[in-house]
């Protein structure tokens, strides 16, 4: 199991005041430094913490790989097009939500999605579905060929140590393993943090975690290369 950084919001305490600090691309370089699988930017439709730019700009000085996670729209289509990154993870965005409230919703949208993300994958891009644990879900990016599956881990995130943890817990194994079973890899992501990551481990196959928002609030008292370094600790 590795680790994908998500420094979305090192552009998120940038933007609170304008400017160039913190860095967005020094921060890539920390965390390719500390030998992170990938580094994942959320680039939105209203550009409210990563920017155009910075895709531009990772993309021209960082090898490892870029993590591209995006909506399901022409606009993101043809900007994953003209930049390439390793692998783009398609994700539901509303404009008013804080952060992503939930797993993509393939089932209702199966056609689409198939077409939306053939020309991608045509350009040598990896993709991934950001979706609940839900197994019609899980089908539905089956059926559109989707290299990877991301499990929303939100839900579980907000129950850990609550008496509902178990419950959703269950459902993240259940849907690892029906994802895996059709020949899907399975990543997982949302929520998780240095208190409850661990029982991600129970989940046979995983194969990354992508997490920002606990690692940068962490950087904050330690530093980024510190803050990595102990959440790999606590997943490898």
């Amino acid at each position: 199991m590795e680790l994908g950084v998500n420094i979305d919001h090192v552009a998120t305490l940038r933007n609170a005041r304008g400017g160039e600090e913190p860095s967005v691309l020094d921060a890539a370089i920390i965390a390719q430094r500390c030998n992170a699988s990938a580094i994942t930017i959320h680039l939105r439709e209203d550009r409210r913490h990563i920017k155009d730019e910075d895709l531009k700009e990772i993309k021209e000085n960082i090898q490892t790989h870029i993590n591209l996670e995006m909506a399901a729209t022409k606009e993101m289509q043809e900007i994953a097009l003209k930049y390439k990154p390793y692998s783009c993870c398609i994700v539901p965005e509303k404009r008013q939500e804080v952060t992503t409230e939930g797993g993509l919703d393939v089932y209702s949208q199966e056609d689409y999605i198939k077409e939306y993300i053939k020309p991608l994958q045509e350009a040598g891009i990896v993709i991934s579905l950001f979706i609940d644990a839900d197994e019609k879900q899980i089908v539905s990016a089956h059926n559109c060929n989707a290299d990877y599956i991301e499990l929303h881990t939100g839900a579980f995130s907000l129950a850990y140590g609550k008496e509902n943890e178990k419950e959703e817990f269950e459902k993240l194994k259940t849907g690892a393993a029906i994802a895996q079973n059709l020949g899907l890899k399975v990543n997982a992501g949302h929520g998780l943090n240095y208190q409850n990551v661990h029982r991600m481990h129970e989940i046979d196959g995983l194969c990354e975690l992508n997490i920002g928002h606990t690692i940068i609030s962490r950087a904050v008292f330690v530093g980024l290369e510190k803050a990595i370094e102990e959440m790999q600790e606590l997943i490898s």
